[in-house]
């Protein structure tokens, strides 16, 4: 009876809220692809400057699909609507069609000066703020960059037609072998946009980072001939590839035959549909979240009625100045985070002195090698290891243990200064003979979560006993609330609560109060 129980606590998870089911079969084929945007994505003949709207072309059929560049150099998002540029585009834009929009360079701007006057104010607030513009001699209100974003966006969706959000492109700016992923937060901006205005995000900041950051600071130097900005025709290229792989991971995604031989060559950022939260402010220090889908489920917005925890332990703390960053992904185990690359992407955003909270074990118990999910784990924490060839990937691949993948985000985390914290997982919703008391895994995931723990001395969250004694004192009635299905996802009070018990193991690290209660109506 015990190990019947004890496999039911730690059965795969099956069902992600639509992140890790089959794709969607559905297919989009615009007639036209539109760019908005200002110099790095304009087209130049220059040979020391070119956009990488002008590559991205050719990773497109001209014979199924035209590549519209509209993207004009020094423009903000207000100047591009105030100098006519954007009612040109909309124009022509007809119902189907796909536009690009990606300001924030020059959104940093003066509001008002007699060179450009083209700044906005920040934020994606509703504030304004009336001048006589210095440069054109007129009355003009000047709204926030958010504001204009909407206007956009709204107006192509008025069209029919599908607006997708790109954040800037990377300046040439490093601290030591760090680039910057900025400029200021407008990344964010539009990502917290893309998420209000139910858009498409494609984060090509951090794309772009990572692969200037593998360059390294001499070779990246070299794609930037003119200035920190502006690059030429190699670095255009690789913001394209970047642009064309996270279109790849929309749904519905860009038909097959709108691309060009080049473009089927790319390979596909295959979770831009999930849109992963970015850093809000790199001028604050970061609290991340890597882990499956009781950490963040599906598209992180309570489909079915399920949320993870990690949407929730801001609140508890009063929304202090700290950055809480979710990237777990439903479906995935601790050895497919990192395969798949989602681990390597949330390092490259953290620096020394953030915080990640690692939770994984739910998933580790699916199968090693299947047409599925190939997403198990060799049980335990040993060094034990076994080479597949992977029946869903195609490809050779060693497996490790439980173990050995978390010693391996704790050691590549505190090689860059970043504080690991072990969670273990969190119970299911199965009580012991029917009885008032939730069942608690033996010798599993929790167990060897805590036994990595205490190895590599890494502070250690076990969430599995706290939010099972907090079930235990609820009792089956006030549980079964607090679940968005039969036993694995909470519901958003569920998630609301086990958020509040992390909060309270992670406030004495940060410094912090934990609020008294938090609303079920927090997010």
């Amino acid at each position: 009876m015990k190990s019947m129980l004890i496999k039911a606590l730690f059965l795969p998870l099956l069902f992600i809220s639509g992140v890790s089911v089959a794709k969607e079969h559905a297919e989009l084929k615009p007639a036209t692809i539109f760019i908005a945007g200002d110099s790095t994505a304009a087209s130049y003949s220059n040979a020391d400057h070119q956009g990488w709207g002008e590559p991205f072309k050719a990773y497109f059929d001209s014979k199924t699909v035209t590549v519209d560049n509209r993207a004009r150099g020094g423009r903000s998002t207000r100047t591009f609507i105030a100098e006519g540029l954007w009612q040109a585009l909309i124009d022509d834009v007809r119902a189907g069609d796909v536009v690009i929009i990606q300001f924030g360079h020059n959104d940093g701007s003066p509001v008002n000066d007699n060179r450009r006057a083209r700044g906005t104010l920040p934020g994606i607030g509703d504030d304004f703020v009336d001048i006589v513009n210095q440069l054109t001699g007129k009355q003009e209100r000047v709204f926030s960059f958010g504001h204009y974003i909407r206007q956009m966006v709204a107006e192509v969706q008025a069209k029919q037609a599908i607006p997708v959000l790109a954040s800037l492109t990377v300046r040439n700016l490093w601290q030591g072998h760090r680039i910057e992923r900025g400029s200021g937060q407008y990344g964010y901006w539009t990502y917290q946009l893309a998420w209000e205005l139910g858009t498409p995000f494609i984060d090509l900041t951090n794309a772009a980072a990572d692969e200037l950051e593998l360059l390294g600071k001499t070779a990246a130097a070299a794609l930037y001939p003119k200035d920190h900005t502006h690059y030429h025709n190699e670095g255009a290229d690789l913001h394209a590839r970047l642009v064309v792989a996270a279109l790849k991971g929309m749904r519905p995604t860009l038909a097959d035959d709108l691309y060009s031989d080049k473009g089927r060559a790319v390979k596909a950022y295959d979770w831009t549909f999930v849109r992963l939260p970015v850093v809000p402010d790199a001028r604050r220090r970061s609290v991340f979240m890597v882990g499956d889908s009781t950490v963040r489920n599906g598209w992180g917005d309570g489909r079915d009625g399920q949320w993870g925890w990690g949407d929730f332990v801001a609140d508890w703390l009063g929304h202090p100045p700290v950055n809480f960053v979710n990237r777990a992904v439903g479906g995935l185990s601790s050895r497919t985070f990192i395969t798949q690359g989602h681990w390597q992407r949330a390092l490259n955003m953290m620096n020394p002195g953030d915080i990640v909270l690692i939770q994984f074990g739910h998933n580790d118990a699916g199968a090693l090698n299947d047409d599925s999910r190939a997403r198990g784990t060799i049980k335990g924490i040993g060094h034990e290891q076994q080479t597949i060839d992977n029946m869903l990937t195609g490809q050779r691949e060693t497996v490790y243990s439980y173990g050995a993948y978390l010693r391996k985000m704790v050691g590549e985390a505190r090689a860059r200064g970043v504080i690991p914290v072990i969670c273990s997982p969190v119970p299911r919703k199965v009580w012991v003979d029917d009885s008032k008391r939730i069942a608690r895994a033996e010798n599993s995931y929790p167990q060897w979560a805590a036994q990595v723990a205490r190895q590599s001395q890494t502070p250690f969250i076990d969430l599995h006993a706290l939010v099972a004694a907090r079930y235990d004192e609820l009792g089956p009635e006030a549980v079964d609330e607090m679940f968005g299905d039969a036993r694995t996802h909470t519901s958003k009070a569920g998630a609301i609560d086990t958020a509040g018990i992390v909060a309270r193991q992670l406030a004495p690290m940060l410094g912090l109060d934990v609020v008294e209660a938090v609303s079920v109506e927090a997010k």
